[in-house]
């Protein structure tokens, strides 16, 4: 965070308007400023110290500063509210009616109590936890066991074909060639002595066998 150098002020003298009560143990640097509205109030505690060039405007209540608080230089503090014992206040840091607790560290350059610029967190986490609860249900879970569900159907049988109506296909069975004992008669007439002529017949005869 970027952090504005500081400046000496421009007097050393310290101003002080309204109902303001400073210890006197109080240490307070040049140029602070201590402004309390009407019915308003500004209360310094023992031990505190306020840096040089801070600002404490009081309105609309009672400002204290608790025992031992520490303020840095250039720190604004406007409304009312309180700063805890032993708090410590980083240098131009800006508190808006706040109050710090005891003991706490505000970071320089901080700025506290600004309403003007709210950012609704608590909405944005409610509703991851709820998508995270959402996604992380599972009617597993809830059983207690997260194994896949097992399918206890027995297997589905196969269909078995209907048989056809059509007739069946009958075997070709070996058919005599009628004419051929005359056919091969006659070529035995004409060519005697070709061997191709003395093969057996289909019918399982040899020419010379054939009256």
């Amino acid at each position: 965070m970027y952090v504005p150098p500081l400046r000496p002020p421009n007097h050393d003298d310290t101003y002080i308007s309204g109902e303001v009560t400073i210890d006197p143990s109080a240490a307070i640097a040049p140029g602070v400023l201590l402004q309390a509205s009407p019915n308003s109030q500004i209360i310094i505690g023992a031990g505190v110290c306020i840096g040089m060039g801070s600002i404490l405007h009081a309105y609309e209540g009672i400002l204290e500063i608790e025992t031992g608080a520490n303020l840095g230089s250039g720190v604004l503090i406007l409304g009312k509210g309180k700063i805890g014992a032993n708090a410590c206040i980083g240098s131009t840091a800006t508190i808006l009616s706040s109050s710090i607790e005891p003991q706490q560290i505000v970071l320089p350059g901080s700025l506290i109590g600004d309403k003007s610029r709210i950012v609704v967190v608590q909405k944005t986490v409610a509703g991851i936890d709820t998508i995270n609860e959402t996604a992380s249900f599972s009617p597993e879970e809830t059983n207690g066991d997260n194994s896949l569900p097992m399918n206890n159907s027995p297997p589905p049988t196969p269909e078995t074909p209907e048989p056809s109506e059509t007739t069946p296909l009958q075997q070709p069975t070996g058919q005599k060639v009628y004419g051929q004992a005359q056919l091969n008669r006659m070529l035995s007439t004409m060519f005697p002595y070709r061997q191709a002529l003395n093969r057996p017949l289909q019918d399982g005869q040899s020419p010379s066998d054939q009256p």
